[in-house]
């Protein structure tokens, strides 16, 4: 049978992953430098936790894992009778108990609710690990993947949301990716809601509006249509979405629009206050733009939502997020408000290598390689490389006493700078000889002085 990978997942090569460890490190350090811990937790969560968690269209998406023993004969029966309800989109717990993480989001509001009378609030922790999602794999879209999460539970202040939007604003510049990062609010959605007819026209409107940039705007106005606005509703959703100009202009438009409904004064508000803080201390040229199509479809944001699109690229979001005063709710542990972003490495991967901005220095791996020049030699030259890889001077010794031919194509193949050749002559001399494969420089120094030339 030919090996293959299963669609939507990836093997990485050491070019790759060295890439994909300096966006992770960038990012980590940046989380660390407005005081986030670090958490992990596992790959799998009981079903009843993920589920209800992300809308009809996020719940369609989660891996489910079918329970051991479904092979045992007196199972079998039964067996047939439940994929009945797992294949209606249902969970059955005679199938699966258990799926595999969606998002970081939701592991964090339960570990926060499991844990909350060990925790010192502010709570801020970020999380780096592999998703899965049951999507159609796609440019920039995979079936697991990995998500940097920062998230704050335990505070409404809106100190927070200027934090993580210059976290935004950090990373990216640092990464060398120019961005527009968008920001939008709840809030404001909730109050068109409610001229549209109620909040139960919440759902429709978010997950319709969210798809403004994939399928333009008759699209998102049919969808609207179809799922119960009339022709005045969908006139009201238009004009909203429709409102341009500045910032301020935006938001003037707003306060107008909402002048009688408090949610969407609140909403307006809270945007002014986030823009004006930003605006004052951000030292990046990353501005923050409000953007109303955005509605980041996901149940559980009540507030401020960020989405953060490549310019120059076209890709989705690298990276998105909100704040959700009630998220731990969902676990019985009311009254511990949260707000977060999370950074899309895969995607943020892609862009870098189409827009070629990663460092050139990014690929360094072995410093040198040793010639091994026989059986005798091999342990004196072993000796000198263990004292240069105490100095953090990384290097190999190749594997056999093989031609030298041989051992310059494999130098070469990997991409290492430089060879270094001790023989019996060299040993009693105390000497090596080393040649730079880039220049063609060669040049004999003392085996005590190789640890000072590299």
């Amino acid at each position: 049978m030919k090996p293959s990978l299963p669609q939507g997942t990836r093997d990485f090569s050491a070019s790759t992953l060295r890439k994909r460890n300096f966006i992770f490190n960038t990012i980590k350090s940046t989380f660390e430098l407005y005081g986030f811990e670090p958490l992990e937790t596992p790959a799998v969560e009981n079903t009843e936790t993920l589920l209800g968690k992300y809308g009809d269209e996020g719940d369609k998406l989660i891996f489910k894992i079918l329970n051991n023993g479904l092979d045992n004969p007196t199972k079998k029966e039964t067996a047939r009778a439940d994929f009945e309800t797992i294949l209606e989109g249902r969970t059955n717990k005679g199938i699966t108990e258990r799926a595999l993480r969606y998002d970081l989001t939701i592991p964090f509001a339960r570990y926060v609710a499991m844990n909350q009378g060990q925790l010192t609030f502010p709570f801020k922790r970020y999380q780096m690990q592999p998703v899965w999602r049951a999507d159609r794999p796609q440019k920039g879209r995979y079936r697991e993947f990995y998500q940097c999460d920062a998230d704050v539970a335990g505070s409404s202040s809106l100190l927070h949301e200027t934090e993580l939007a210059l976290i935004y604003a950090t990373v990216f510049e640092k990464l060398n990716v120019r961005v527009e990062l968008k920001i939008n609010n709840r809030k404001i959605l909730t109050a068109l809601a409610t001229l549209c007819g109620g909040d139960d026209r919440m759902i429709p409107i978010t997950i319709a509006i969210d798809k403004l940039d994939k399928i333009g705007l008759e699209k998102v106005k049919e969808e609207l249509t179809t799922r119960g606005l009339n022709e005045e509703q969908v006139g009201l959703v238009e004009s909203f979405i429709s409102i341009k100009g500045s910032n301020e202009e935006k938001l003037h438009q707003l306060e107008t629009m909402f002048s009688n409904i408090a949610i969407g004064l609140d909403g307006v508000n809270e945007l002014r206050l986030i823009l004006s803080t930003y605006e004052n201390i951000n030292q990046t040229t990353t501005p923050i733009i409000v953007d109303l199509s955005l509605a980041r479809g996901l149940n559980y944001y009540t507030g401020s939502i960020f989405e953060v699109k490549a310019i120059g690229v076209q890709m989705g979001s690298i990276g998105g997020g909100g704040r959700y005063d009630n998220l731990t709710g969902l676990f019985g542990v009311n009254g511990i408000a949260g707000v977060g972003i999370s950074f899309g490495v895969d995607r943020i991967y892609d862009v870098m290598e189409e827009l070629n901005v990663f460092p050139e220095n990014i690929q360094k791996g072995t410093s040198l390689l040793f010639f091994n020049t026989g059986q005798q030699e091999q342990q004196h030259i072993l000796r000198i490389a263990q004292l240069l890889r105490s100095k953090n001077i990384s290097c190999e010794i190749y594997h056999e006493a093989a031609k030298f031919d041989k051992q310059f194509k494999y130098a070469e193949k990997k991409s290492i700078p430089n060879i270094v050749i001790i023989g019996s002559k060299e040993i009693e001399a105390g000497t090596a000889v080393i040649k730079n494969l880039s220049s063609g420089i060669q040049k004999e120094v003392a085996q005590a002085d190789l640890d000072k030339h590299f």
